[in-house]
């Protein structure tokens, strides 16, 4: 009987990771992932390896602090993920696990899961019961100029994907609408196209908009309001003629049971790293298949790749590159599909890399 490993120590490390395609959003741009490396140390000589995305280089010295705090609570313990998902969600009972704590929590997960490939020298969602098959991705941009970003838009098209995502919300209605007819023009009417609101209306300005854009064949709008106002996310569902995406703000499946009895969506968005990691990701896919909701994934492409070949509902991956600047292999798309890799999660840092965009 293979015993599971032991957990040994861990080791965390804040990088700012140049992305090859800064983000710009309605809140804000982001020209460089502020990312907290995570590495789990077994006794059988694998190391667990994930990463944490954390918007805002501002939380990268907190969160590094809590998770070194943290291994006092994991050193010794099997690596056993669903175990320690129990601990740990029991710890923090009275404090909740909302913000940097689930952050930490999900992370760890997802690192504990790579341990495990890693040590029985299989990829993770052969672990989870499913074979590394090619997941459909769309290609995920922020705000883009339609005449400066011409190129980008078509050199997608022309890589393959057959779906593409762009952010709206900073500009008056009527510009978002020429921004949205011009990049429909731009990659054609095969290309399945998405807007992301990033929760900048209210549900009436919402259900405005949306109508107005709806003439350009849209397959989701999402988060038209703020995340945590499903009411809202309700109405303007109701009123829609485009379906509405939202859940990347969701924490742990319980948020989405919310969401799901409020009827607040068409379309589901789970995010690694505020669902639970990959213990919490199948709680949620199990939610989402029960719901008949189409599951997409956000972010964290290489973990994402894994959890969505074993999803019932398996929509879209989002294809948006947070960590390739420190990865050994970055994950690319073929075909605009991208398809997991193995052992565990399939990743290994570049250590020159990350020596390099190491934050002091």
């Amino acid at each position: 009987m293979t015993m599971l490993p032991t957990i040994q120590s861990l080791h965390v490390r804040p990088v700012l990771a140049p992305m090859l395609r800064p983000l710009r959003t309605a809140s804000g741009a982001i020209p460089a992932a502020p990312l907290v490396l995570i590495d789990v140390q077994t006794d059988q000589d694998v190391i667990g390896r994930a990463y944490i995305f954390c918007y805002t280089p501002l939380v990268l010295k907190p969160l590094c602090m809590f998770l070194t705090d943290l291994a006092g609570q994991i050193v010794g313990q099997p690596v056993a993920p669903a175990d320690r998902y129990l601990d740990l969600s029991r710890t923090f009972r009275l404090l909740g696990r909302q913000g940097l704590v689930g952050m930490a929590l999900s992370g760890l997960d997802m690192a504990l899961w790579d341990a495990l490939g890693r040590a029985a020298d299989r990829p993770v969602a052969e672990l989870l019961g499913g074979t590394v098959r090619p997941v459909p991705a769309y290609d995920s941009f922020g705000l883009v100029d339609p005449v400066a970003d011409r190129a980008m838009l078509e050199a997608s098209v022309d890589a393959g994907f057959r779906a593409i995502k762009i952010k709206i919300g900073e500009r008056s209605a009527a510009e978002d609408a020429a921004m949205v007819r011009a990049v429909r023009d731009i990659i054609g009417p095969d290309v399945q196209l998405m807007v992301d609101l990033n929760q900048s209306q209210s549900a009436t300005e919402a259900i405005r908009r949306v109508e107005r854009l709806a003439a350009y064949d849209l397959t989701w709008v999402e988060e038209p309001v703020a995340a945590e106002d499903l009411e809202g996310h309700a109405r303007v569902r109701a009123a829609s003629p485009v379906p509405v995406q939202t859940g990347e703000n969701w924490w742990f499946p319980s948020d989405m049971a919310h969401a799901v009895a409020a009827r607040a969506c068409d379309l589901a968005m789970p995010d690694l790293m505020k669902i639970g990691g990959i213990t919490g990701w199948l709680r949620a896919m199990a939610l989402a298949e029960a719901a008949s909701l189409p599951l997409s994934s956000h972010l964290f492409i290489e973990a994402s790749a894994h959890t969505l070949a074993v999803s019932p509902t398996c929509h879209f991956l989002e294809y948006l590159d947070m960590a390739g600047a420190v990865l050994a292999e970055p994950v690319r798309p073929v075909g605009g599909m991208v398809t997991a890799r193995g052992p565990g999660l399939g990743m290994a840092w570049d250590e020159d890399a990350v020596a390099r965009f190491v934050v002091d």
